[in-house]
């Protein structure tokens, strides 16, 4: 499972020496395991680095083992360093060599499929779902007393799995609420313990809300969408709902973001928006969150002796005045990896018409 750990190993890995990222599409719905090992055999056949292009090809031939939809690799030879992760969501095919992995990919993922929970809820108990990146990573559950509809006063006997005594008068209502509370409880100690981004929570209009005000509000803050869903849905009747449900709730959310960026820029207050001034404050380290559109790409110049990125060539770096600029696949990709170096988050959104007026490029600054 790859995870913001393995993000962030691969965002602090530098070297003098080349590093030789790929990415492959491998859906199997589009191609069998030949024609991709073709495929990649196509994307690196320009590429003069013989010892990573052999450590590639050695990995995908021997080691993987073909049931994910994508898969991402990195190699620098000379460091003896090599990584490689199977995806459950599909890439586009992609090359790229650099002084540092290309992440821009990767961490788009897991900002659009990354930490998702799921809860589905009723009356009697709860199932708690962990989806990473298109995978089901766990799912648990609780059961707690049934719900009877009890009269009041009598002398009745409710037995449960979590709860209930002989001889105790009780009341559905009561048992409901103690339920829910459970469930509410146990839901807290899954969603803390897998350190979940987002959460949905699936059940009856009345069985959500009651549960979702039993949450802690930090927990509240999280939750980006509720949808009915009947506790014996299967989980990939709930993984398709979920990443329904919680593209749209991200949509909305990045268009709030977006609005936000372009009228603190407008003002002057705390962003800035293009390529020209965004690339200057990532020059400068003063990036507290950069926002690309998904998929943006640019070829560009850095700076030798200082690291700073351009989209123009000059005679000299203008922030170090040397001479020593040359030409990169992709700021974008550089540009992230730098401020995800230096502690700030990186937000991919969808394809907004207002990103497109920015040239997709924008960030949110420390000072």
């Amino acid at each position: 499972m790859f995870t913001d750990t393995d993000l962030r190993e691969l965002v602090e890995f530098t070297a003098p020496e080349p590093v030789l990222s790929v990415y492959l599409n491998t859906n199997p719905t589009e191609g069998n395991a030949d024609a991709y090992r073709l495929q990649l055999r196509n994307i690196l056949k320009d590429v003069n680095l013989p010892e990573d292009v052999e450590a590639i090809d050695h990995y995908v031939n021997r080691e993987h083992d073909w049931s994910g939809r994508g898969m991402a690799l990195f190699s620098c030879a000379p460091k003896s360093f090599f990584r490689a992760y199977s995806l459950a969501v599909p890439v586009p095919n992609l090359i790229h060599v650099g002084g540092r992995p290309s992440v821009k990919p990767l961490a788009d993922l897991l900002d659009s499929f990354g930490g998702y929970g799921v809860i589905l809820v009723d009356k009697q108990g709860v199932r708690l779902f962990h989806f990473h990146l298109g995978e089901l990573h766990e799912q648990e559950g609780m059961a707690g007393e049934t719900v009877k509809h009890i009269k009041h006063g009598s002398a009745s006997t409710v037995f449960g799995s979590r709860a209930g005594a002989a001889g105790k008068t009780t009341s559905a209502d009561e048992v409901i609420d103690r339920n829910m509370r459970d469930s509410a409880d146990f839901a807290v100690h899954f969603l803390e313990e897998k350190h979940l981004r987002r959460i949905l929570i699936g059940g009856t209009d009345e069985n959500v809300a009651a549960f979702r005000a039993l949450l802690p509000k930090a927990w509240q803050s999280l939750i980006v969408g509720t949808f009915p869903m009947p506790m014996t849905a299967s989980h990939t009747e709930v993984l398709n709902r979920a990443l329904q449900i919680g593209t749209a709730a991200e949509i909305k959310r990045e268009a709030q973001v977006i609005s936000n960026l372009i009228t603190s820029a407008a003002k002057g207050i705390g962003a800035v928006v293009g390529f020209n001034e965004t690339l200057d404050a990532v020059n400068h380290d003063r990036v507290r969150t950069l926002i690309i559109t998904e998929g943006l790409r640019k070829t560009g110049y850095q700076c030798e002796a200082c690291g700073a990125l351009s989209t123009i060539l000059a005679e000299n770096c203008q922030l170090c005045g040397e001479p020593k600029l040359h030409r990169i696949q992709d700021v974008v990709d550089s540009a992230t990896g730098r401020v995800m170096h230096n502690g700030a988050e990186v937000d991919i959104v969808h394809e907004n018409p207002d990103m497109q007026k920015i040239e997709g490029f924008g960030a949110i600054l420390r000072y």
